[in-house]
């Protein structure tokens, strides 16, 4: 089978059986262990399982648009082919990298010929968030017509990296990066097809925890110490130096890997510098991806401190390009440097709190339309229905407030960001009053 450039594409959702063609003996090991049911699916059981978005949509036999969004080798592939095949619908793939409109008005027009025919058509389109706002807007007719169900596949955020009303016709899905277990699941498979690696438990572990979530890397990895027939397992020292990337060297009771992450991450919440850096330490020391450590201490600035130091963020992103500028050993100190600076930080997880909040009030109140007054009006029958009328221009207003409301309709004000008495959190709480007063002066008055 071929994609829409003559390529070799993917295996198709079904062969003459009903069931994925079995790859070739000499394919990759990644396809060759590729699923062939969505119960086989590895990591996101809260998708695929009985109760799940997957789950329930192939139970009823009826799939919507949907756009699978994770990171690197969690199944976003896999699972868009094995829903094909379990609703008995055609299978089309296209990679967005490659793509144009030419190749996707190709791909239409075959799914709507195979429509009249009652074949009806999931199109897969790999990193979907790569094609433009005009691209995006090309799907709309197909979607809605149901000529195709899209199934996009994307490691961005869709709400950044797609247009609204392509999401408003789409079900976002969250596929989850692999845990451990998971990732253990997987080369169980590989090994119960390739026969045992040639590695002890500790690199065993070790090459596992290098993975961080990603399974076809995973794959890959091991592929690589199949092909080389070593005649003698390879420790985790040896391991590193024969794939030539760093592997951390934990023990088999995986003290190392999560709990060292969550000690550090812990010490950090309770600003304790020293044990910070000694968890750090371990950390790097045995072998751990300095960029892992690096994403984990990103997370931890918005998480744990936000805008009680708004500049824990920049230090993070700071020491990430300082890292990547410089390499090991020199650019370990920065890293160093942005541990410091987060334990010491005030702490806040104010941020994080209305996160939470928030999403989940937007996802009860569905699509309430904000109050017309604040709605552009860019054409004359918007201005004459009313959009943008008595809004309060805040700059011309005393004091630079107008005390406006900007709630939907029938939805009361919502408190979802709580500000801590501490470092620069302080001085915003003094503003978010100061704003509440006047509000209330306003509206009295």
């Amino acid at each position: 089978m071929t994609d829409l450039f003559g390529n070799d594409a993917l295996p198709p959702a079904s062969g003459p059986s009903g069931t994925p063609d079995q790859p070739r003996d000499d394919a990759p090991l990644a396809d060759r262990l590729r699923p062939r049911d969505l119960g086989e699916i590895i990591g996101q059981e809260h998708l695929t399982g009985p109760t799940g978005a997957i789950g329930r949509m192939v139970a009823a036999g009826k799939l919507s648009s949907m756009i699978l969004w994770g990171p690197p080798g969690t199944g976003k592939t896999s699972i868009a082919r094995l829903l094909a095949n379990s609703v008995g619908m055609r299978f089309v793939s296209i990679s967005a990298v490659f793509s144009g409109v030419a190749d996707l008005k190709k791909a239409f027009a075959e799914a709507d010929k195979m429509a009249g025919a009652g074949q009806r058509t999931l199109l897969f389109v790999d990193e979907i968030h790569r094609f433009n706002r005009a691209q995006q807007d090309g799907f709309l007719p197909f979607v809605e017509r149901g000529t195709v169900t899209l199934v996009g596949a994307t490691t961005e955020n869709p709400s950044f990296e797609l247009n609204a009303a392509l999401l408003s016709r789409s079900q976002v899905l969250i596929l989850e990066r692999l845990s451990h277990e998971a990732l253990e699941a997987l080369l169980a498979r590989a090994e119960a097809l390739e026969g045992p690696l040639p590695l002890t438990d500790d690199a065993r572990a070790a090459l596992i925890a290098s993975a961080d979530g990603d399974g076809r890397f995973l794959l890959g990895q091991a592929e690589t110490l199949y092909n080389a027939a070593l005649s003698e397992p390879l420790d985790p020292a040896a391991l590193g130096q024969f794939l030539q990337r760093r592997v951390a060297v934990y023990d088999k009771d995986r003290e190392g890997h999560y709990n060292l992450i969550s000690a550090l991450h812990k010490s950090l919440r309770g600003s304790d510098p020293q044990a910070a850096l000694y968890y750090m330490a371990r950390m790097l020391t045995a072998g751990e991806e300095p960029m892992y450590v690096l994403r984990r201490l990103v997370r931890f600035a918005s998480e744990d401190i936000g805008l009680a130091d708004p500049n824990a963020l920049t230090q993070c992103l700071a020491a990430k390009d300082a890292y990547e500028f410089l390499g090991s050993p020199e650019g370990e100190l920065a890293i160093v440097q942005a541990c410091l600076y987060l334990a010491t930080a005030p702490k806040s997880n104010a941020a994080y709190a209305a996160q939470k909040a928030a999403f989940k009030s937007a996802r009860e109140t569905g699509s309430l339309m904000p109050p017309q007054n604040i709605l552009n009006a860019p054409t004359k029958l918007m201005k004459d229905i009313g959009y943008g009328k008595g809004y309060a221009y805040d700059h011309d207003a005393e004091d630079g407030f107008s005390g406006d409301n900007y709630w939907p309709e029938g939805m009361e004000p919502q408190d979802y960001y709580a500000p801590v008495e501490r470092g620069f959190e302080r001085k915003v709480k003094e503003r978010m009053e100061w704003w509440a007063n006047r509000r209330a002066e306003l509206r009295e008055g």
